[in-house]
């Protein structure tokens, strides 16, 4: 997994595992908020704000796993931060759902300690209350230290015993939480799940005098919501499933919410973070970092030159660590403090690459972003800091935009276009930004590639060579980078052969080489070993299917009535391309020899296109390309298409021979060979020229 830099999405991450440590994953809160730190689960009353719901009686065929009788998740806001209140109540029906008695409880102790205000088990009418028995055990794991996140969060670990079924357990709780950055402001949501089922459950905002912030409710809640002076209450009975459309853009998931926040725009979040990085972002004069940067100045003369270098100082000479301790989501270190450590989060190496860029004289600008793609549909939400997971580095030379991220590794320079899909960003600044939309314009390159150049020339009956190569682009190819970059040749050739010759495909693995092509950002593997070819025959006629040559048909686009006909239909970014040669067989007539259909269309926004070619050179050439041009597509254009599905192409592609005669196709379309084009490079004809010819 890529490392990448969180921002304050502490409160959301907690309530998100407690629920899932409850087995029922029935809501999401996500607060944020502050107070001092502790390390213990205290034991104390409810909080007066939180008024629990009569239980629902159980009726007598319950269904599922559990039964909820009382869901409470209630989020209070004071002038001092926010207090959220959990309190569940289930009938266990189901044994999976005695999991339920391993009760984990998670916090970051900055922000102050969980408080259990109710432990309890209901059996035939007699009350258990375990709440001065429950001797939690006290754990200080870093759960993502794989990922290279030092979180410091605490978990609390209780084993219920002699739970049964058709016990109720009841469980109360509340937690602070609030970043002390920004402990002045509140903001979050309250989410319903799509499908909870059976039960009762309440989502609460409420707040103090003085501290009533903008909310947002999205319509599905209909009337079940009401409100006070100093209160929002939704309550649900059964709730009916709210499935957004399918197929839809990822805005539309966006369902049974309640957005609250203090700040008025987004212009005002820019505002308020941007001080804390210009303040970090100071080198001290005579310092080891100012040296650093006058090195670079002085071994490049070009502004582009010394961003390039300043980039890769920041990639290669400081570690990647997410650094959570102490409540800083939002503050991030100074530039000295991350160059003298040597690492650094997201937020330590954008404000070291500030400092260093400030130094150069080259303007650049902070930029918090969503590697989790939560940006999409941002705009029509409420002013919310904790949509962003991510800060990396835009600056401006020669006129020209670089987007910089100094969490990845070295091979990935300034670029014009960002790394990752981003939909909305927001730049900081002295005197605020609003959102910023990123173009979407379809892919230049593949992003996934596969090369196959076959040696078949020995005959049908012999071995095939196959030279095998991958070319994978975006953040699939920054992963694999990350996992084979410093694999030795040996070591790879020994791994992939353990692993590929326990299957029929191949026979032999004779190399294993891997490049990183930093001009096109394509990481690229080589396999190079002997097959056999899984030839059809009947008497002297042979067929082979090659490999990566077909589409299976796409999906038709409709939509029950009423549920979201004028929703767009989605299909998420993507272009990928085959491209296969075969040398044929030495013992065969070559004018005998023949493929099967060629094709280029476009259905439901997405190109699909085969080409294929026999050469005078006793090759076959065939490239398949595919990519998705619009994204999002209406209900008349969804319709066209459907109404087209029953013509689709969905052969495989298919090499033949016949001694009798080609029972095929024999075009004179130009289809370069595997070896006779770069393909991994700038300009791969994956796709019809006029499309190319756009890019």
């Amino acid at each position: 997994m890529l490392p990448v830099g969180h921002t304050g999405l502490q409160g959301e991450v907690l309530m998100k595992r407690f629920l899932l440590a409850l087995g029922t994953a029935l809501t999401m809160v996500a607060p944020t908020g502050a107070v001092l730190a502790q390390d213990q689960v205290a034991i104390g009353a409810a909080p007066s704000w939180a008024k629990p719901s009569e239980l629902r009686a159980v009726p007598s065929d319950p269904q599922g796993a559990v039964f909820v009788r009382r869901q409470d998740t209630l989020v209070h806001l004071t002038d001092k931060g926010q207090v959220t209140y959990i309190d569940s109540h289930l009938r266990l029906l189901h044994p999976q759902a005695l999991q339920l008695g391993n009760i984990q409880l998670a916090w970051n102790p900055a922000s102050g300690p969980p408080v259990l205000h109710r432990l309890e088990i209901h059996r035939d009418g007699e009350i258990i209350d375990l709440l001065g028995e429950a001797q939690f055990e006290i754990l200080r794991r870093e759960d993502n230290l794989e990922q290279a996140m030092l979180d410091g969060l605490l978990t609390a670990v209780l084993q219920i015993p002699d739970l049964r079924i058709d016990d109720e357990l009841a469980i109360a709780y509340s937690l602070p939480t609030h970043d002390p950055t920004l402990q002045e402001q509140s903001y979050g949501l309250l989410a319903m799940a799509d499908n909870p089922g059976q039960g009762r459950f309440r989502l609460g905002l409420s707040w103090d005098k003085g501290q009533e912030p903008t909310t947002r409710l999205t319509d599905d809640f209909g009337p079940t919501v009401s409100r006070s002076k100093q209160a929002i209450d939704i309550r649900f009975d059964d709730p009916v499933p709210v499935m957004p459309p399918t197929d839809a853009p990822p805005r539309y998931n966006w369902t049974r919410v309640l957005e609250y926040s203090d700040f008025g725009e987004w212009a005002t979040i820019s505002k308020r973070i941007h001080p804390l990085f210009e303040t970090a972002a100071t080198i001290t004069p005579g310092s080891s970092l100012e040296r650093e940067a006058d090195r670079i100045m002085a071994a490049h003369a070009e502004a582009d030159a010394r961003v390039a270098a300043a980039l890769q100082l920041v990639q290669r000479q400081v570690r990647y660590i997410y650094v959570g301790l102490n409540g800083g989501n939002y503050t991030p270190a100074t530039a000295e403090e991350t160059w003298t450590r040597r690492y650094g989060d997201c937020k330590g190496k954008t404000v070291l690459l500030m400092a260093l860029l400030d130094r150069m004289g080259i303007a650049h600008e902070a930029v918090l972003v969503s590697n989790q793609g939560l940006d999409d549909g941002l705009d029509t939400r409420l002013p919310n800091p904790a949509m962003f997971d991510h800060i990396l580095v835009r600056a401006e030379v020669d006129g020209q935009t670089l987007w910089l991220d100094g969490t990845l590794p070295d091979v990935i320079g300034p670029s014009e276009r960002p790394s990752f899909a981003y939909r909305n960003v927001l730049p900081l600044s002295a005197e605020g930004q609003t959102l910023e939309a990123v173009p979407q314009t379809p892919f230049a390159l593949p992003q996934e590639m596969v090369l196959y150049d076959i040696d078949a020339s020995a005959g049908v009956d012999d071995p095939a060579g196959l030279t095998l190569t991958t070319v994978t682009r975006g953040p699939g190819g920054i992963g694999q980078h990350l996992a084979m970059s410093a694999a030795t040749p040996n070591q790879m050739t020994e791994h992939f052969r353990n692993e590929f010759l326990s299957g029929d495909f191949w026979q032999s693995l004779d190399s294993v080489d891997y490049r990183f092509d930093k001009a096109t950002g394509a990481s690229v593997m080589v396999f190079k070993g002997t097959i056999d070819l899984d030839w059809d025959r009947d008497d002297d006629d042979y067929d082979l299917t090659l490999p990566g040559g077909g589409f299976s048909p796409p999906s038709r686009r409709t939509r029950r009535a009423g549920t979201g006909n004028e929703v767009p239909f989605y299909s998420a970014p993507e272009y990928s391309c085959y491209v296969t040669t075969v040398r044929l067989p030495d013992d065969t007539e070559f004018d005998k020899w023949s493929h099967n259909s060629v094709f280029d269309t476009q259905m439901f926004g997405r190109v699909y296109y085969r080409s294929m070619e026999l050469n005078r050179d006793r090759t076959l050439r065939m490239v398949r390309g595919s990519r998705v041009d619009q994204p999002e597509i209406g209900q008349a254009q969804a319709e066209r298409d459907n109404a087209r599905i029953d013509a689709f192409d969905n052969s495989k592609a298919l090499l033949s021979y016949s001694p009798d005669g080609a029972r095929g196709y024999r075009t004179a379309s130009r289809v370069p060979a595997v070896t006779e084009f770069d393909w991994a490079g700038a300009n791969p004809p994956c796709l019809p020229r006029d499309l190319l010819a756009k890019n």
